[in-house]
């Protein structure tokens, strides 16, 4: 008799999401731009360390800009993208998923 290997994503007791990490980031700062580092890691689910990272790779690239409001940070798409393909699509999920 074979035994049939148990799928990782039941193993582990985490739903399978086709979104990687950097995505569900972006659509965070989307839907709420005033949000804190521990409200986007608690929303997507990894660290406040992964969420900075993760922030900071995405304004490294053009994909978010961050504001500075007093003591707080303040996120947004910019209207304009060094990767407008990747942009557009960025928006339209954006759009999708917070709608």
């Amino acid at each position: 008799m074979v035994a049939l290997e148990q799928d990782p994503a039941e193993a582990s007791g985490r739903p399978v999401s086709f979104l990687t990490n950097q995505a569900r980031v972006l659509l965070a700062v989307a839907r709420t731009p005033d949000a804190r580092v521990r409200d986007i890691a608690r929303e997507v689910g990894i660290t406040e360390r992964a969420v900075q990272l993760i922030i900071r790779e995405l304004a490294d690239e053009g994909h978010v800009e961050i504001l500075k409001e007093g003591r707080r940070n303040r996120y947004r798409l910019p209207r304009r993208s060094p990767h407008v393909g990747e942009r557009r699509l960025a928006v339209e999920l954006a759009r999708v998923f917070t709608d």
